[in-house]
């Protein structure tokens, strides 16, 4: 078995993908070889700039937006996707998430605020998962970004952590549903990565407090989780679906 990871030929989406973790991993799968599909709901620049960096490595993607819990922009980005790169699909990566540091206690917690998590972090990996299997004809992996908070909780956060052990659910049970069909799916879950969703966290001396929580001692960057997705979605891990791969500094040990 080679140990080199060769994506080439192959046909990539990346919700979220304009930022933070979702960039980083498309850029790593298109340095691979993979076509990718860029996914962003609202900051087309970002989104563009992410895309002229793969076709600057000389790479091929495409810009695709659509708030993924919104179920007929869902289907209006695969039917873009087909257009773009054909239609078929080899890997799906669901990153596309909200998480708002805004502490919300179970008995103060609005409709708005249980919605603002639920709809784009659970509902739209069902709702991508769904369009992606349909185009999945010759197998294909599914990797879902959750997170520690869905491993151990996450007490006033419990609508962003229920959301994530939703997607550690629909892992699981995908793996088996859809392993005699040759599709893997998987999931990965960071803790504490410098991204713009966790900077007013990291502020100050917000940083050195969490990386004291972390065994390794330092806040992830994005580019250890899309090595990690990497790794998943070659066929270095052609045997492994079902799992939950803690990407978080062992943080999960010692409930950081």
């Amino acid at each position: 078995m080679s140990v080199e990871i060769d994506l080439t030929g192959k046909v990539a989406l990346v919700t979220g993908a304009s930022r933070g973790i979702g960039r980083a991993v498309a850029i790593l799968l298109a340095r691979a070889g993979a076509a990718v599909g860029v996914n962003y709901r609202a900051d087309a620049a970002a989104a563009r700039s992410a895309v002229r960096a793969i076709e600057k490595a000389g790479g091929k993607a495409v810009a695709l937006r659509a708030d993924v819990g919104d179920r007929r922009a869902v289907r209006a980005m695969f039917r873009a996707l087909d257009r773009a790169l054909g239609r078929r699909l080899d890997l799906l990566v669901n990153n596309a998430g909200v998480w708002r540091a805004r502490p919300a206690p179970i008995g103060r917690m609005t409709d708005e605020d249980l919605e603002a998590h639920m709809r784009p972090n659970l509902l739209g990996t069902f709702l991508c998962v769904r369009e992606a299997v349909r185009r999945m004809k010759r197998g294909g992996v599914i990797v879902n970004v959750t997170s520690t908070a869905g491993r151990r909780g996450e007490a006033y956060h419990s609508h962003y952590a229920a959301s994530k052990e939703g997607m550690h659910g629909l892992t699981k049970s995908l793996a088996v549903e859809l392993g005699p069909r040759g599709i893997r799916v998987l999931a990965v879950a960071p803790g504490w990565v410098r991204t713009d969703m966790t900077a007013s966290s990291l502020r100050g001396g917000g940083e050195r407090r969490i990386a004291g929580t972390i065994p390794l001692g330092r806040v992830g960057e994005p580019e250890d989780v899309a090595g990690a997705i990497l790794f998943l979605a070659s066929d270095l891990a052609r045997h492994v679906t079902g799992t939950i791969l803690d990407v978080n500094g062992g943080a999960v040990l010692l409930g950081g």
